[in-house]
This record gives structure tokens, sequence and C-alpha cells, in this order.
């Protein structure tokens, strides 16, 4: 008898660790500090109830719980539910978590994910996330999302959802810039900052879309282009923020243009975005631009379980696609304004853009503080901004002789906040930072300002003021037009141009840079420089680097000659030295040595 009490003991204790005495056991990644990848089951181990609602014998919806004692239920759109399933399928059904208890599962509060198998391979090709905020929310725009991802590199990832909060969380990340949502590689994605019942026409958004490109079929992105389509709201900040006011129109009025220009990103460094051109104003009607997919439309019979089934009724989106998109902004936008924005310091690993500069105030500094960063994802210090406020350059580009850099046409000004050596780290940057609002990067308190003028408004930058201590008091200024310098260079088409067309515009930049710069240390060395000071700029290890370390190469030893040339009072060696510089032409200061 003794021995059978211990043996039955020894039983329960093994079945319990094995968890099959434990039905309330709760499921092992709950509320800690581990990455939550999946629905969790419920770890109260109630039934799961079934819906038939076609009565053919098999169910059409599984009714269970998750953590927190939250309903859920799974819509079974491809019919192949069975009564032995313990939840639905992520390649055709749809969840639906009702968030707050109330018995309703597509109402406010509640959040319900769909995915759909277009071309019935057996792995979901699109997924629609629907957000919905709680009733007494008022504010038409900014809470809740609804989200369409679609799967064009066949890689099967969506949406990030945090399984513990039950939240959207697309800005999470490990590392510097691998991001957990579908940033990478061949991707797009539809999405808007409200909820369904607020929208006038479920197949737009707001977003539509945000499209990312593998050039090089590496995994990763080189090309992001964001499109969008803007309600009354964003575009006139007087109005209330009332549901009206944020019908989609069908027409894109927002457009931004980023680009990995030395395609140097890689694991360890999966977004590398150099250079942003942005298009603002007017735009274009992207109506005509239907996309229809076999198996969107959900469950007839499920409609009366949501309180807005439009999104469960589409069988098509209206969005610009990968194919489509450079086209319609180049030749069929109106554009009213052009942004060009440059990571000099080479700090950015957002997933979208290098995000904008603005034509404010230069000096002023911190997020919604009226600067050129005013952008609270923006680079506190570090990028260069040019802006065509009139679109007389139609969003072309050109390589300057003053600098060797790409600049945009018909730009009326610019400024370079200059952040050498990234102090004022961007990274991912900007209203995500530490996964909630706020700028994480250090403003800098003092910071090297150079500004850019259009003089004669001929499209070409021809004036630069220098604040290189900070001071906030620009200490000289240069004039091409004074010292006798054309400054009219070949313009470069951006319609005509392709991904591998900037790569090699880039590649080509930096490659003369360097050469100017080599030329630069062969003046310097019969000056009698010594060049060993600059050993570490002398030595460039990439594409980037012979940008970077050949730009300052040349700006260090031009500072250096003209020191050399007050101290000897050699005033006319200081106006060829000028001339030099600035149309990057060193040899004509090798007959003068």
């Amino acid at each position: 008898m003794k021995q059978k009490i211990i043996t039955t003991l020894f039983l329960f204790i093994l079945l319990s660790h094995n968890g099959f005495a434990q039905t309330k056991k709760p499921y092992w990644n709950t509320n800690i500090p581990i990455n939550s990848y999946r629905l969790p089951p419920d770890p109260e181990g109630r039934k799961i109830q079934f819906i038939d609602f076609d009565k053919d014998g098999d169910p059409d919806v599984l009714k269970s719980y998750t953590i927190g004692n939250i309903p859920i239920q799974w819509v079974d759109d491809d019919d192949d539910m069975k009564t032995s399933d313990t939840e639905g399928d992520t390649d055709n059904d749809c969840l639906m978590i009702d968030r707050d208890k109330d018995g309703k599962y597509g109402s406010y509060s509640d959040l319900d994910i769909d995915w759909n198998d277009t071309n019935s391979d057996g792995k979901a090709d699109m997924q629609v996330v629907v957000d919905y905020v709680s009733k007494d929310v008022k504010n038409a725009w900014g809470p809740g999302h609804y989200m369409w991802v679609l799967d064009t590199d066949m890689d099967n990832i969506f949406n990030y959802i945090d399984w513990d909060t039950f939240q959207l969380r697309c800005w999470i990340h490990s590392g510097i810039s691998d991001f957990f949502e579908d940033y990478h590689g061949k991707s797009l994605f539809l999405k808007m900052h409200t909820t369904t019942e607020k929208m006038n026409d479920v197949r737009l958004n707001w977003e539509n879309p945000f499209l990312f490109y593998d050039n090089d079929n590496d995994g990763l992105t080189e090309m992001a282009i964001r499109l969008c389509d803007s309600p009354p709201l964003l575009n006139d900040k007087s109005l209330a923020n009332l549901p009206e006011n944020t019908k989609l129109t069908g027409s894109i009025d927002w457009a931004s243009l980023s680009f990995d220009m030395d395609n140097d990103n890689q694991v360890q460094n999966e977004f590398d975005l150099d250079m942003t051109i942005h298009f603002r104003g007017g735009g274009f009607n992207y109506m005509d631009q239907i996309h229809k997919f076999n198996n969107m439309r959900g469950l007839p019979a499920s409609d009366t379980m949501f309180m807005d089934p439009r999104w469960r009724q589409i069988t098509e989106l209206i969005y610009p696609d990968h194919e489509s998109a450079w086209d319609l902004v180049h030749n069929r936008g109106k554009w009213n304004q052009v942004y060009f924005t440059y990571d000099e310091d080479d700090d950015c690993n957002r997933w979208e853009r290098v995000e904008l500069y603005e034509p404010k105030n230069i000096f002023k500094i911190g997020s919604r503080n009226g600067g050129i960063d005013n952008n609270a994802q923006a680079d506190a210090a570090g990028d260069r901004g040019e802006w065509d406020l009139d679109n007389s350059g139609s969003g072309n580009l050109y390589i300057s002789r003053f600098d060797g850099r790409i600049h945009l046409y018909g730009a009326e000004w610019g400024c370079w906040r200059i952040d050498q050596n990234a102090f004022s780290y961007q990274g991912f940057g900007g209203i995500y930072d530490g996964y909630g609002p706020g700028r994480n990067q250090v403003e800098p308190k003092v910071f090297s300002t150079i500004k850019y003028h259009d003089t004669d408004n001929n499209g070409f930058l021809d004036k630069f003021d220098f604040d290189l201590d900070g001071d906030t008091i620009f200490e000289r200024s240069v004039s091409l037009k004074t010292l006798g310098i054309d400054d009219k260079c070949e313009i470069i088409k951006t319609s005509t141009m392709n991904y591998t067309d900037l790569v090699a515009m880039q590649t080509s930049v930096s490659n003369t840079m360097w050469k100017n710069a080599q030329q630069a240390c062969e003046v310097a060395r019969k000056s009698g420089i010594n060049l060993s000071w600059y050993s570490l700029l002398m030595n460039p290890k990439s594409i980037q680097q012979k940008y970077n370390y050949g730009y300052w190469l040349q700006f260090y030893l031009y500072q250096d000659l003209m020191d050399q040339a007050y101290r000897k009072g050699n005033k006319l060696f200081l106006n060829e030295l000028d001339k030099a510089y600035f149309q990057g032409n060193w040899k004509i200061l090798t007959s003068k040595l």
C-alpha cells in the first residue's frame, strides 16, 4: 500500500511537471522580458467553443481565451477548420481579440488580424490589422491603425504584434536596425492612423503605399518610396479633429524617395539610407491603380460580427505599386515643392527615409522648436537640407564643383548642420526612441553651420556662409560670382534614372572626391604642409569613406594652406586658393608653387 502511494505521488509529480495535470499552467512566455512572437493559448485551459454558421457539420468560428482572460475568436475564411483545432490558421483566417471584454470582437477597443492566401499555396500573402480605439476616444486622427501588409518577397513576415499587450509595434527591432516588421527586402504596406469606421473608402489608405525595394536581392532594403494621400485634417491644421476631415482624396500629395546611395547595408546595418528627395503639394490622382486579389473576401456569414464589415467585403485595394510608383511620381505628379536631405554623417538607420530637414531657422535646435530639425524624427545635427519651394527644378539633381557633392537643382537655399563624427547619433531615431515618444539622441549645444544660397535664381547654389565656431554668426561668406567661377553644372534628370544609376552616380562622386583630395595633398606637400597629421583621412576603406574622408581632407588642407598664406602675407595665393578649392580644381595651383 505504501509503495502504491509513493508510486502514485511520483506519477502525479511527473505528470504535473510535464503539464498534463496542471490545466491552469500559464503559457511560458507571458509577461517576461523575452520577445513574444505568438498569441498565447488560454492559461485556464477552458473548453473551446465552435459555431457552425452553415450547418454543414464543420465549424466556422472557434471561440477561446488568451492571457488576461481576454476572449478571442477565429473566423474560418477558407473552410478548413476542424473540431480538433485549438486555434485558427494564419493563412486565410481572421483573429478577433475582444480586448475590452465587452462581448464584441470587431468593435471599439478590439484588435482584428486577418490573413489572406491569394494564390492558394497554403501561405498568407496579405495581412490586415484593424486596431480599434476606445469609444470615448474622440480623436479622428492619431490613435488606432488600419494597416495592410503585402508579402511581395514571399518571406511570410508581416506585422509585429506585442502579444503581452496586444499592441501593434511596427518599430520594434534588434541591433541597430533589424526591424521585426516586414520592412526588409521587397515589401509594401498601406497604413492609416485611424480606424475603418472613420474612413470613407477602405480600399484606400493614407500611406498608400509604403514601398520597399530589394534591388540586389540580398533580403535587405536599398530604396524606399512613401506615398501619402493626406486627408484634409493633415493639410489644414485649423480643421477640427473630426471623422469627416479624415476622408481620403484618391490623390497622392506627399512623396518621399530614399536611397542607400552606396549600397553598403548589410546584416547588423540593415538600413543605411543616405539621401531623400521629397515632393509635396499638388501630386497626382491614383484611382486607376487598382489591384484585385483572390480570397480577399471574408466569410459573409461573419459580417455581423464586425462593427464595420467593409474591410472584410472588399476584393481590391487601390494604390501605386513597385512598378508604377517611380513613373507616377516623376511623370504624373504636379508638385509644388521639393525637399532634399543628405545624411552627411552617415548615422541614419531609419526604415523610412533620411528624415526631412525643413526650411526653417538654421540655428534653432530641438524637436518642434522651429529649426531645420523641427521634425521630431529628423537628425538634430549632421544632415544637409536643400529646398526648392516653387519646384522650379522638378526634383532634378546636379554635382557641384564647389564641394563635389550631389545637390538639388532649383533649390533657393540650403543648410548643412555639421556633426562631423556623428556625436549626435541618430540611429533609428525620432518619435519611437525607447519605444515611446521623444528624441533620444543628444542635441548638441554648439555646432558648425554652412548656409547655401542661389543668389541669381538660376537653380544652382553660388554663395556660402560659414559659421564654423558655432556662435550663430557667420564669420565668412564666399561668392562664386566674385571669384569668377561659373556655378552652372550638368543637370541630372532623376526621372530617367533607376537605383543602379544612383549608386553609379554616388560611386563616381566618391571617386572624384577622393581624386581631388589626392591632388590637394600634392599641392599641400609642395607647399611644405606635413601630411602625416592627416594619415587617418588618407586611408579610406570604402566608397563612403572616400566620400567623407575626401571632403574633409580637402577642407583641412584648404584651411592649412590659407593659414600658411596669411602668415606669409601672400594675398595673391589666397585668391588663387579660393578659386582652386571652390571649383574642385587643385591643379591650377601647381604653377603658383
